[in-house]
């Protein structure tokens, strides 16, 4: 499997830039109109919104304009990813007291999606096909 993202190294980006943007969309449109259900704070969420649309753009960007040289913008994408997840994890544990079992299921199936993610990320990043 590690051969085909490798192969087509693109898709990764692509992967990664649908992704940000359908988080972006969940975290800054829906849970933030959804209060009653989900405890995280609207300003919280905003701004993990935020950050995953400048990820969505990054992504995009290096889909379509990388060149032969994409490993080094498949390793940053990647860190960002985990820095994103360590920031979630420190606002899951701030908030907990406030926050929902909603909130606990999202944003756990988020951090595993995204940690799969940055897995096979600096896999092929770090692989020599």
């Amino acid at each position: 499997m590690l051969g085909k993202f490798a192969l087509n190294s693109k898709l990764l980006f692509l992967i990664d830039s649908l992704g940000a943007f359908v988080t972006a969309v969940l975290v800054g449109s829906v849970l933030t109109r959804l209060e009653d259900s989900f405890g995280m704070p609207k300003k919280a969420l905003n701004y993990l919104s935020l950050v995953a649309y400048l990820f969505s753009t990054y992504s995009i960007s290096c889909y379509f304009f990388s060149g032969k040289n994409w490993q080094p913008y498949l390793k940053a994408i990647a860190v960002a990813n985990i820095i994103y997840c360590i920031v979630t994890i420190g606002l899951v544990c701030y908030f907990y007291p406030i926050l929902t079992v909603l909130d606990l299921i999202y944003f756990g199936t988020e951090l595993v999606i995204v940690g799969s993610l940055v897995a096979i990320e600096l896999k092929v990043a770090t692989s020599k096909f």
